[in-house]
């Protein structure tokens, strides 16, 4: 007689295996229409539960999962060490997944944490993430918080920097030291991020009263490549080349800063660059990079904290915590300041 299986209970009942396992447990975090469902599929398909083998797997410690998006920029590195020192703090295990931007592994990734016995997931979610799969995770009853980018059309627990407001005193900071053809650069017009900081951006040019000069905005793949492609196409084209840029994030500014190096340009002197997220490598550039301050670390320990909220309350009405970013003046910008990397 062929077993009957976890993956056999979810597809009879139309819900995923992460649920299932919910329910087996007994969770009070699934609503009661999921739980009949699940029932239901149990006594069709004649599934035995081994209690035993599932109390002996629920001794381990406490468990949270980070689904991270991209794990090879040194922003998210730094907020999931913060994220992980906040769990820990409290007694729990922190597992942490990448999902390289791929919507599908994110799903297969949260499945898995799910049924590994995860309290809660938090999530900076991969480009394209829809408010349906937020949805399915809140029928389920998974407390879950988003960190960095929102999905819109769900209002989920957030914790994200005002993108916004950083991106526009980046660009007033360059307009106040006389440049007055300021490029934006790096990320893709389908992330949220992006979208927000290039209004940031476009909001400091327009309160200036400047025209804006469409050409500046260059939309590249988030990398080093991306910025210093994006950079060689400010310095030429048909209108006046830019003087200053701001770059969608670090990473892209590290790859603008050496493109300005292989063309003999010196950052700073001959082109500002002001960076967003203010890695901890912005510091040991030459010269050091001006960049928005958004405090990863912070960001982490928040993040958890307000996962823990959810978990010990599930029923608690979303909350979002955003988080008032800094200009940290230092040599790119060409600031008679910088030296000291001052706070603006």
């Amino acid at each position: 007689m062929t077993r009957v299986t976890i993956m056999d209970l979810a597809a009879e009942a139309g819900v995923s295996r992460a649920t299932v396992s919910l329910v087996l447990r007994e969770s009070p975090l699934v609503k009661e229409e999921t739980r009949l469902r699940v029932k239901s599929a149990i006594k069709n398909l004649g599934y035995v539960y081994n209690r035993v083998a599932a109390n002996l797997r629920q001794r381990s410690s406490q468990m949270a999962a980070m689904i991270i998006n991209d794990l090879t920029n040194p922003f998210y590195t730094e907020l999931a060490v913060g994220i992980q020192e906040a769990m820990e703090e409290q007694g729990y295990v922190t597992l942490v997944a990448s999902t390289n931007e791929v919507v599908s592994r994110q799903r297969k990734v949260t499945d898995a944490m799910r049924e590994h016995g995860a309290a809660g997931l938090i999530i900076a979610p991969a480009k394209g993430t829809e408010a349906s799969y937020l949805q399915e995770l809140e029928t389920a009853g998974v407390p879950v918080v988003l960190v960095m980018r929102r999905v819109p059309g769900h209002d989920a627990n957030l914790v994200a920097p005002d993108n916004v407001l950083g991106a526009r005193l980046a660009t007033e900071h360059l307009l106040d030291l006389g440049h007055r053809r300021v490029a934006f650069l790096g990320g893709l017009p389908d992330m949220v991020v992006q979208r927000d900081r290039e209004a940031g951006y476009r909001r400091a040019i327009a309160g200036r009263g400047l025209p804006l000069d469409e050409q500046l905005i260059v939309h590249a793949p988030v990398g080093r490549q991306g910025g210093a492609d994006a950079l060689g196409r400010v310095l030429v084209g048909p209108n006046e080349p830019a003087t200053a840029a701001l770059c969608f994030n670090d990473v892209v500014a590290f790859g603008a800063l050496a493109a300005l190096g292989g063309r003999g340009l010196s950052p700073g002197r001959d082109f500002a660059v002001i960076g967003f997220d203010d890695v901890a490598e912005a510091a040991s550039t030459i010269p050091p990079m001006t960049s928005v301050a958004v405090r990863p670390n912070e960001l982490g320990h928040a993040a958890a904290r307000a996962l823990l909220r959810q978990v010990r309350n599930p029923t608690a009405a979303p909350e979002q915590e955003i988080f008032a970013p800094r200009l940290i003046v230092r040599g790119t910008c060409g600031a008679a300041n910088a030296t000291a990397g001052v706070n603006v």
